[in-house]
């Protein structure tokens, strides 16, 4: 069974694509595209699907759309319309000529709410006949009329639900996403068990956590909806003198559900900051406040959810999911023992949700089993064929093609004869303190670089912090990420009371070794902590190997690790991108599969 999931109504637009239960294939389209996030999330935009992620998820499997049996879509008009006199489904739409005149809507709803349900209805029409011309052939083959596929639209958190506890590595768990919205809801519970998935609750708009760090995000100067990390980067910084206050606004109740009252940072801490004005501390101490009230809030919820759930493990999605701080809150001081994260727990992630509900729903149906919900309301699904492991799912480009195009370019490159020798020139490299930029085999899945389009340097020197920033034009302020062997976790950092030291995804803040920090300090914040990703040799052996050879050169077998892109665009895709961004900073070296290119700054650092 053949299945297409697709993230496309708000950003983050994604393909998956899953073959009798497992996902072969998962891309952004921000990263064919080049446009950050693929699009705002607008109505003017839902129409756009992701052409270009869904045409290489297919190629990659050797398939055309006429060898899909099923799509999920991962939004659900039907729940988007509720309880809206204006988007009564009698096929027709109304739109306002002055929209701002029109004070009837509520606060969080658009007056083009219409057309962006007209657009959400007619995806699958979109999808038939309104690709690209260029992409045309490589999706519909040469007999478009000969599509059967069936297409599911599907509740949004929903979709990040089944992308958490279908992937997770439980039989069971509890099941929390916690996200700006969906149709109406904002946040959703429920529990994984015995092959059944059973809600325990949502929270509707316009109660939503992810909003509320949205509002902060855009008082701050930053872009809402793209820019929340950077806000997080500030919590270390400054001091939650505001936390009553902005906690008093954020009530919890005993069900899981939980109301956001009226908020003013402004009242709090004077004028929004505009866009590139200096950071004050006043701004630091907000960002801190919103922090510790996320962490606090998100873990009053996983103490209900425990409860209700009766289960010890936790799979977590939805956008906020990717707040680091608060996971490693959870891990550390939660009721759960182990707390999963979906590595693309943004809205990407929605559309590996929607694959993978879909195939599980269907394969059920066509062995014969039942599919009615219990009497608790949990729906049952075919048995999992798969539990991600990496996040290596994306675009590849052999190291034959990668030659090729250099050469092609008329580039002077050097050939490593092996895996050994790459690893041991890219190291040599590092230890000089050079800047590589590293771009081998799959893309990642996910907003996180993780070692297949990464910028790596070593965290010896104080200095190398700053380079980077420098280098990807970025604020001061943001941290990089530490990336070690996993069996070396324990020597550098704190061990944590749940997971242990695995974080193959770079979701969990972790404290450095007190006894180690003056060795790694462009590798942590400044509060300690470090956003840390460990590597294991079966899943990234290339990295794993460097790690090891960086460790034997200078004693440190930790790297930094940040995404392999210049700032405001996407990570690195294809190597005419990683070129591009090569030749356009002041990038040491490119390590790109089997080929070594070596700037003269590098030459000159190597040879004295």
């Amino acid at each position: 069974m053949i299945t297409l999931g697709l993230n496309a109504a708000f950003h983050d637009s994604a393909a998956v694509l899953v073959v009798d239960g497992v996902p072969v294939a998962a891309a952004e389209e921000e990263r064919f595209s080049r446009i950050k996030h693929a699009k705002r999330p607008l109505p003017f935009t839902a129409w756009e699907l992701p052409f270009q992620a869904i045409a290489w998820c297919l190629e990659h499997a050797g398939l055309t759309l006429e060898a899909v049996d099923h799509v999920g879509y991962s939004l659900d008009p039907a729940l988007f319309a509720e309880g809206r006199e204006d988007l009564r489904a009698d096929d027709r739409i109304l739109l306002p000529l002055r929209p701002t005149a029109d004070a009837r809507l509520a606060p969080w709803d658009s007056p083009w709410d219409p057309l962006f349900l007209s657009y959400v209805v007619n995806a699958p029409r979109q999808l038939r006949d309104g690709a690209p011309h260029h992409l045309r052939a490589r999706l519909y083959g040469s007999r478009p009329e000969a599509m059967h596929w069936r297409f599911h639209h599907l509740p949004h958190h929903l979709c990040h639900q089944a992308s958490a506890f279908l992937a997770a590595p439980f039989d069971s768990c509890a099941v929390m996403t916690l996200d700006g919205r969906g149709e109406r809801a904002t946040s959703c519970y429920g529990v994984w068990r015995d092959g059944r998935y059973r809600p325990l609750g949502e929270v509707r708009m316009p109660h939503s956590l992810g909003l509320l760090y949205e509002r902060a995000t855009s008082y701050l100067g930053f872009l809402h909806a793209s820019d929340e990390y950077k806000v997080m980067a500030l919590a270390a910084m400054g001091k939650p003198r505001w936390a009553r206050e902005i906690g008093a606004a954020v009530t919890v109740h005993g069900d899981g559900r939980f109301e956001v009252g009226a908020m003013d940072f402004a009242a709090l801490a004077g004028p929004a900051r505009r866009h590139g004005a200096a950071l004050e501390q006043r701004h630091l101490d907000l960002a801190a406040s919103l922090q510790a009230v996320l962490e606090a809030k998100a873990l009053e919820i996983a103490r209900w959810l425990r409860e209700a759930s009766g289960e010890r493990q936790l799979a977590m999605a939805g956008g906020v999911a990717l707040n680091c701080l608060m996971n490693a809150r959870l891990r550390d001081e939660g009721p759960f023992e182990r707390v999963w994260v979906q590595p693309a727990a943004g809205d990407a992630g929605t559309a590996l949700g929607a694959a993978l509900w879909v195939d599980g729903r269907e394969r059920l149906a066509a062995a014969g089993g039942d599919g009615a919900a219990d009497a608790q309301g949990a729906l049952p699904l075919a048995a999992r064929e798969w539990t991600q492991t990496h996040a290596y799912l994306g675009p590849a480009w052999s190291d034959e093609a990668v030659e090729k195009a250099l050469a092609w370019a008329g580039l002077d490159y050097e050939v490593c004869a092996d895996d050994a020798a790459l690893v041991d020139r890219t190291a040599q490299l590092l230890a000089a303190d050079c800047i590589v930029g590293w771009y081998q085999g799959r893309m990642e899945w996910g907003p996180r670089a993780l070692g297949a389009r990464s910028i790596l340097a070593s965290p010896i020197s104080p200095a190398m912090q700053q380079r980077l920033n420098e280098l990807k034009d970025r604020e001061d302020f943001r941290p990089v990420a530490p990336v070690l062997p996993l069996e070396d976790f324990g020597d550098w950092f704190e061990p944590a009371t749940a997971n242990g030291g695995e974080a193959p995804f770079m979701l969990f803040t972790f404290q450095t070794r007190a006894d180690r920090l003056a060795r790694i300090p462009s590798a942590c914040h400044s509060d300690g902590s470090a956003r840390v990703q460990t590597v294991q040799a079966d899943s990234n052996p290339r990295l794993h190997a460097l790690l090891r050879r960086f460790g034997v050169l200078t004693g440190v077998p930790v790297l930094v690790n940040t995404s392999f892109n210049v700032r405001g665009q996407p990570i690195v895709c294809s190597p005419h991108d990683a070129l591009e961004a090569f030749f356009a900073t002041p990038l040491d070296a490119l390590a790109i599969g089997r080929c070594v290119i070596v700037k003269r700054r590098a030459r000159e650092v190597q040879a004295a």
